[in-house]
């Protein structure tokens, strides 16, 4: 056992405890809400590191270092939604806290099924979402895998570290929920900050005289990486036209991703996600970090070639580093693998739970336990398919954010607008996520220069809006107002802005065994429409 392991499992054990002491933190008999979104009582800080926790995946080791590699420019693309979704974040945010706050909703599909006043469209978000998350949970198993047998210079196997992943993150996230990725994300956004700013003044220094000698050679012999469309030119696909369409369409998804949501709903008040909004873009600075390591490595390893060239942080970490400081590298980058794991698990579970089985009767007041159930099983799921069909659901990653992203009409613009109808909603739905799959896989992804992604959601808001002004439903309510017939004041279907101190002034209304009953009082906001 090399000392970087004993690193890695003294870590391990530290996260499993750090879940079992968020635990303390929640309220007895607290229902689905304290663990799904921790209660809505996180401060400040943890809102900031679990947001930032999800942003800032194994993806940012290995894929931002190895599109430096293969691509270079084309990579910021990260950089570029991720400041531009928090922008629009600062808007949303709010508005979806103070909707699910009020109503006393837990999730997106949770927001459907109030909003179009139909338990089955819930279910069907549910659903819909899973496939497109599912994806994420077999690649941050990969990816900790890959750094796990990395960073034990390969006495650790594959399968073993792709157990490893499965485990510590079932482990901690079944027993405390969100509260508990948050605690988790203290200790991996330290080990993140710590570790790339090391990276950052060492390997420059180790490998070239310094940053004025790498950009200078970078320049000199890598000119085409640093400008669009990178190194491979126009044949690559990732011109300005793709770079542009695809920062929007992703600025505009990551709002309404359910992870996402799932930090907007744990935040104990609005002003908390606007504060977060403004601080989140720092964190970005860090990403700059593993793509230029990732262009450094052309010099240092060159000729990686295929999945290879993910590793090229790594590979520069082991060739230079000793075997601790290798281990504390592997650390962050696995910790970076386990919180947006455990949240997109819980998303899942909390979405079962509350959308898709509590509509059998007998189980609606067990939400909580069946949610828990459902993580340990769509975790499970993906280990099974990592191991017997990798390429399965790596294939189905290819259109998960470009499939969320057909979700916008349906929930965001039906939350603003009410003339939205479920017909309308779910017509466009259809129509988005069928082009978006049938332009991935075949291979027109982007088409003409653009995002596949956006195309699809221009031509699903092509037949949401037409089919609610003028399809069926279309038309006014029993009490005069437009919205396909139903009757219910705008409060009670619309978001609105949200203010902390000034909510509106209704008493939430939990939902059957929830367990959560929240009073809130003031005058309503304005609705941004």
């Amino acid at each position: 056992m090399s000392v970087a392991v004993w690193i890695l499992a003294g870590f391990m054990v530290l996260t499993l405890v750090l879940g079992l002491v968020a635990t303390r933190r929640q309220q007895t008999g607290g229902g689905l809400a304290d663990w799904s979104v921790g209660g809505r009582s996180l401060g400040p800080v943890f809102i900031w590191v679990l947001m930032a926790g999800e942003g800032y995946t194994s993806f940012s080791y290995l894929g931002a270092a190895g599109w430096g590699y293969n691509y270079g420019a084309p990579v910021l693309y990260v950089v570029a939604y991720m400041s531009c979704g928090y922008a629009v974040g600062y808007v949303v945010g709010p508005m979806l806290w103070g909707y699910a706050r009020k109503h006393g909703l837990v999730s997106i599909s949770d927001m459907a099924a109030h909003r179009y006043r139909r338990p089955w469209v819930g279910a069907a978000v549910a659903v819909l979402a899973t496939v497109f998350l599912l994806p994420y949970i077999q690649l941050q198993i990969t990816g900790m895998g890959v750094v796990v047998s990395t960073i034990s210079y390969g006495r650790i196997g594959l399968d073993l570290a792709y157990f490893l992943a499965f485990a510590v993150t079932t482990g901690f996230v079944v027993v405390s929920g969100l509260r508990g990725s948050a605690w988790v994300s203290v200790l991996k956004d330290t080990l993140v900050i710590v570790t790339l700013a090391a990276l950052a003044s060492y390997v420059p220094l180790h490998y070239f005289d310094g940053y004025g000698d790498f950009f200078h050679r970078l320049l000199t012999e890598k000119r085409e990486w640093l400008k669009l469309p990178g190194h491979g030119g126009e044949q690559s696909g990732y011109g300005v036209g793709w770079f542009a369409s695809t920062t929007v369409l992703n600025s505009l998804t990551v709002v309404i991703f359910p992870t996402t949501v799932a930090g907007y709903l744990g935040a104990r008040d609005a002003d908390t996600l606007r504060r977060n909004a403004v601080w989140l873009p720092g964190y970005n600075v860090l990403l700059f970090v593993p793509m230029l390591l990732g262009m450094a490595a052309l010099f240092v390893v060159p000729g990686l070639t295929g999945a290879e060239s993910n590793l090229a942080l790594f590979k520069l970490v082991t060739d230079s580093l000793p075997e601790w400081a290798v281990g504390v590298v592997g650390v962050a980058a696995a910790l970076s693998s386990i919180v947006p794991m455990a949240v997109f698990m819980l998303v899942i579970g909390t979405m079962w739970g509350r959308s898709v089985l509590s509509l059998v009767p007998r189980l609606q007041r067990r939400e909580k336990g069946i949610s828990q159930v459902v993580v340990v099983v769509a975790g499970a799921l993906a280990l099974l398919l990592t191991y017997t069909a990798p390429n399965t659901l790596v294939r189905l990653s290819l259109v998960s954010y470009e499939g969320m992203a057909q979700f916008l009409p349906l929930l965001l613009l039906g939350l603003l607008w009410r003339r939205m109808t479920l017909t309308g909603a779910l017509s466009g739905l259809a129509v988005g996520v069928g082009l978006v799959c049938g332009l991935v896989f075949s291979g027109n992804d982007p088409l003409w220069g653009v995002n596949a992604g956006l195309l699809a959601l221009v031509a699903n808001l092509a037949v949401a809006v037409p089919m609610s002004r003028y399809g069926p439903g279309a038309g006014r309510g029993g009490s005069g107002r437009v919205g396909g017939g139903d009757d219910r004041p705008d409060e009670e279907v619309l978001a609105y802005e949200e203010f902390t101190g000034a909510a509106p002034g209704q008493a939430a209304m939990a939902a059957p065994g929830s367990g959560e009953s929240q009073a809130v009082s003031g005058p309503p906001g304005r609705p941004r429409a």
